[in-house]
């Protein structure tokens, strides 16, 4: 991430733990109310519904009050017994410890945040929550600091949209998995062209920062890192109803913009494969 960049996002993710560990309740802009009223965070279209209560009823509260992802990626990725999986970005630890059970004891799930607020918060949830085959790590996801192909799965919820740098992002990411590993990750993608300063007004109110790419340009990025396979699985489409209290707020006329803007923003699965071995070079 870029210098600005990565300190607004450290503020913001540091701000909401804050939040959580003292019971508070966040949203995918917190309590400041970007995304509306302070009265909407609890109907926040982004993040509700994204765990069922079988989930949430096995974690402590302060980790799902600190989740501030757009989709549930350890539902998705399938998850399998003695898998080793990385979290980046993982916050107060929801997907990790969800992902923790689902290995088993005989697999690990790694999580990787650079914020120390939501580190802390993370363990103090490990601990509560009894898991043992987790670890923390404190790091920046353009530069991950585990081994090459150390990993078996990478998740990620919400988060890769937030880097200034995805190109050294998803390359670090197919570097540190293993030949045949899987890349399930949830984040905020836009379908078609949308003006540029009607894309920042939506963009500010799915993630406050978010820099959400066009689903071709995540396609051809995954692909120029390496990957193979690689599709896009939309799991909640925003309708512009959903932020024209944020939007009316930014004195834009919502209903004038809502032909360019309806659906064309949406919460997505992206899966990928590293291959099993490298492509051959053509000869010279």
């Amino acid at each position: 991430m870029s210098g600005s960049l990565k300190d607004v996002v450290r503020e913001k993710y540091g701000e909401a733990a804050k939040r959580a560990a003292s019971g508070e309740k966040n949203s995918c802009c917190g309590a400041s109310g970007c995304c509306g009223s302070t009265e909407s965070l609890f109907s926040d279209p982004i993040t509700a519904n994204l765990y069922d209560d079988a989930e949430k009823g096995s974690l402590p509260e302060t980790a799902v009050l600190a989740s501030l992802g757009c989709g549930n990626p350890t539902a998705l990725a399938e998850l399998r017994a003695g898998e080793v999986v990385l979290d980046l970005g993982s916050g107060g630890g929801i997907d990790v410890l969800l992902s923790a059970r689902r290995v088993g004891p005989t697999g690990k799930a790694y999580g990787l945040d650079m914020t120390d607020e939501m580190l802390e918060l993370a363990q103090k949830n490990q601990t509560a929550a009894g898991v043992t085959n987790v670890e923390f790590l404190k790091g920046e996801i353009e530069a991950i600091p585990l081994p090459d192909a150390s990993v078996d799965v990478i998740i990620s919820n919400c988060v890769i949209n937030l880097s200034g740098d995805k190109d050294r992002v998803l390359a670090e990411a197919f570097r540190v998995l293993r030949p045949g590993g899987r890349f399930a990750v949830s984040d905020v993608v836009v379908r078609g062209q949308v003006p540029a300063e009607i894309r920042k007004s939506v963009e500010l109110w799915v993630g406050c920062i978010a820099g959400a790419m066009e689903e071709s340009e995540y396609i051809a990025k995954l692909e120029r890192a390496g990957f193979t396979s690689v599709s896009i699985e939309p799991t909640r489409v925003y309708d512009v109803a959903d932020a024209r209290e944020f939007l009316s707020i930014q004195g834009i006329d919502v209903d004038a913009i809502a032909p360019q803007v309806q659906d064309k923003f949406r919460s997505a699965f992206i899966r990928a494969t590293k291959p099993t071995a490298s492509p051959a070079r053509p000869r010279a």
